[in-house]
C-alpha cells in the first residue's frame, strides 16, 4: 500500500504539522487539509489510506465529516482525535463507523499503532471489494441454468438434489458444476461458494 496516505483535517497549524513531520518520519506518506471542506474538494475513493480528524473545527467538525463520507459512501478509515471533554463525541463517532478515537496529548506510538491499523483496514476493505468486483463480473457471464445449479450450491444442496429440483439428470449437474468452477475460476466447491457469496448470490428460499 505505498501509494497509501494518510490525511489529517485539523484547523490548528502546529497540530498539522508536528503529526505530518511524526508520520512522515515513520516512511508514511501525509495530505493535510486546515478545514473538512478542503478534504472533500480533493478526496476521490481512488485515493487510498485513512483520515484523522478533530472532533471539534469550525464550519465542519470531525462527526459531520465522517456523516458526510459516509452519505458519499466513501470507505475510509477514519481515526477521531479529541481533546478534554470530548470522549462522549469520539465514542459517538466510533457508533458511527469510526475506527478509534485519539485523546489529545497523545504517545506518538499509539497513534502510530493506529493508523497503521487502520491502514491495513483499508488495504483489506478495498480488497474484498475488489473481489467482490471480480465474482459479480463472472457471476454475470453464467447462464442461467448454471446460475440455477450455482444458487443450490450455495444452498447446500447435493447434486441429486439439484437434479430432482430443477428436473434435470445428476450427470448434467456436474456438467454445470465444471462450467462454474471454470467459469467462477474456483479451484474447490468451498471457492466457488465463497465467490458466490461475494458477487451477492443468496440461496433460493
Amino acid at each position: 500500500m505505498s501509494d497509501a496516505a494518510i490525511f489529517i483535517v485539523d484547523d490548528d497549524d502546529g497540530l498539522r504539522d508536528s503529526l505530518r513531520v511524526l508520520l512522515e518520519s515513520a516512511g508514511l506518506r501525509v495530505q493535510d487539509f486546515p478545514r473538512a471542506a478542503a478534504f472533500l474538494d480533493f478526496y476521490t475513493p481512488a485515493h487510498e489510506g485513512c483520515l484523522v480528524a478533530d472532533v471539534r473545527m469550525p464550519d465542519m467538525d470531525g462527526l459531520a465529516l465522517q456523516a458526510e463520507l459516509m452519505r458519499r459512501k466513501f470507505e475510509l478509515p477514519v481515526i477521531i482525535m479529541t481533546g478534554d471533554g470530548d470522549v462522549p463525541l469520539a465514542v459517538r463517532a466510533m457508533r458511527a463507523g469510526a475506527i478509534d478515537f485519539i485523546e489529545k496529548p497523545f504517545d506518538d506510538e499509539a497513534f502510530l499503532t493506529s493508523v497503521r491499523r487502520a491502514l491495513d483496514i483499508h488495504r483489506e476493505t478495498r480488497g474484498q471489494a475488489s473481489a467482490s468486483h471480480a465474482s459479480r463480473e463472472r457471476v454475470a457471464g453464467l447462464t442461467p441454468r448454471e446460475r440455477d445449479v450455482l444458487e443450490l450450491l450455495v444452498a447446500g444442496h447435493p447434486n441429486k438434489v439439484i437434479a430432482f429440483k430443477l428436473d434435470i439428470s445428476p450427470r448434467t449437474v456436474e456438467v454445470h458444476r465444471g462450467r462454474l468452477m471454470e467459469k467462477m475460476q474456483a479451484r474447490g466447491l468451498s471457492d466457488l461458494v465463497r465467490a458466490a457469496l461475494a458477487a451477492g448470490i443468496a440461496a433460493p428460499i
